[in-house]
C-alpha cells in the first residue's frame, strides 16, 4: 500500500499456520510477521518435511491438502478485502452465487 511500511495482511489465532514458503520452492520467506502477545509456537525443519512428503506418499497428500486448503482461504479473505477497500458496491458477488 503507498505510504504504509507495515500493512495487515492477515490475523492469525491458535493453531494457525504462519508460513507456507517452506512447502514450495524456492522456498523463500517473502512476508513478515508481528506478534501482538506472547506466542507459543512449533517451528519445523521445512527440507525435512519436504523429505517425508515425498518418501510416504499418504502424509505428502496429507501435508499439501492441508496447505493448499490455508493457501485457498487466505486468498478468498485476501481477495474479499480487496473487494471491500476497492469494488464499487455489489461487485463482489461470486459467480457461483449470481442470478
Amino acid at each position: 500500500m503507498p505510504r504504509h511500511t507495515n500493512v495487515v495482511a492477515d490475523t492469525l489465532g491458535y493453531g494457525k499456520l504462519l508460513g507456507r514458503s517452506w512447502m514450495f520452492a524456492p522456498c523463500t520467506w517473502h512476508l513478515g510477521a508481528t506478534a501482538s502477545r506472547e506466542v507459543r509456537a512449533l517451528e519445523f525443519d521445512g527440507a525435512a518435511v519436504r523429505e517425508l512428503c515425498n518418501e510416504d506418499s499418504a502424509v505428502g497428500r496429507s501435508v499439501s491438502t492441508a496447505v493448499a486448503a490455508v493457501i485457498a482461504d487466505r486468498l478468498d479473505s485476501a481477495r474479499t478485502r480487496l473487494l471491500d477497500l476497492f469494488a464499487p458496491h455489489g461487485s463482489g458477488t461470486p459467480l457461483a452465487y449470481a442470478r
